[in-house]
């Protein structure tokens, strides 16, 4: 769901007409919680402008948001459907039943500044919240991402990286709505892949052994997986016995993702590839191979 394909389909500011659909009917399954929280999200960041206090909750429902939780880093790959838990506190004033089927709250991911975002992220279930006290309740509820299927228009290679926290509250009774934007940050990275051969095996000691290997990365847009070219990579190896790897060089893969180089064997031990990453790409850490030295 992109918010400006809803602000589109609307033209122009949105207003809470579909807060008068009955909240039985939104429990109808995700697709409805999640076209309310685009609504609402980009009702409210229509309003907003460079000058807008930072993390203020803005809408005409009387709650505020905190403590928001979630993940430093969201691996998605080109596929799979990916759910993340989250974690808030729900402050709101005392004549606000939120335990009323009328009431739900669900965290959400936006891409790009809180007046002006390009995309949205959210869950298909409203939050749990549980009452802490007369006018604050614990909440949890997840993001729920789907690279591919019904909802795989979402991501685009281009939105990889850093994506802002916030949390939307609708009351159905009082066709009320509100929105905090900048409750933190997460990162929503393609997800990467690698492959390691070290050969020969068995070896004698001091004789070369070639490892070679593959890095890649998840592509949003063809739903695949591709090699990911010119990246710095570590050649790493495990004694046998050890729990320790050490680097012994690094490499760049080629530009398809392909990795290969030489070393010399000296004991049994276990040879991998591994990649740091960077802001839109996992890192990940291949499991090691074994060679039997002689």
């Amino acid at each position: 769901m992109r918010i400006r394909a809803t602000v589109a389909a609307v033209s122009g500011a949105l207003a809470l007409s579909a807060l008068a659909v009955p909240a039985a009917q939104a429990a109808g399954g995700g697709t409805s919680y999640r076209a309310e929280v685009a609504s609402v999200l980009a009702q409210h960041a229509s309003g907003r402008t460079a000058f807008s206090a930072a993390s203020a909750p803005v809408g005409d429902l009387k709650v505020s948001f905190s403590n928001f939780k979630i993940a430093k880093a969201i691996k998605v790959g080109p596929t799979a459907h990916v759910s993340v838990a989250v974690s808030y506190t729900l402050t709101h004033e005392a004549g606000l039943d939120i335990t009323s089927d009328s009431f739900f709250s669900l965290p959400a991911l936006y891409r790009g500044s809180s007046s002006a975002p390009d995309n949205d992220l959210s869950g298909d279930e409203p939050a749990t919240c549980t009452k802490a006290s007369a006018t604050t309740a614990t909440c949890k509820g997840r993001i729920d991402i789907y690279p591919s299927g019904e909802f795989s228009s979402e991501l685009k290679n281009s939105q990889a990286g850093t994506w802002h926290a916030a949390a939307v509250a609708l009351d159905f009774d009082s066709e009320k709505s509100a929105v905090q934007f900048d409750l933190g940050t997460t990162l929503v990275q393609r997800n990467s892949t690698l492959t390691v051969n070290a050969s020969p095996e068995p070896v004698k000691k001091g004789r070369t052994i070639t490892v070679t290997g593959k890095l890649s990365r998840a592509n949003w847009e063809s739903h695949k997986y591709a090699g990911l070219g010119n990246q710095p990579v570590k050649l790493q190896f495990r004694k046998k016995g050890s729990s320790t790897y050490t680097t012994l060089k690094t490499i760049k893969s080629d530009s398809t993702g392909y990795l290969k180089t030489t070393t010399k064997a000296t004991a049994d031990g276990y040879f991998r590839y591994s990649f740091a990453g960077f802001t839109s790409t996992s890192a990940v850490d291949v499991t090691g191979d074994f060679v039997d030295v002689q």
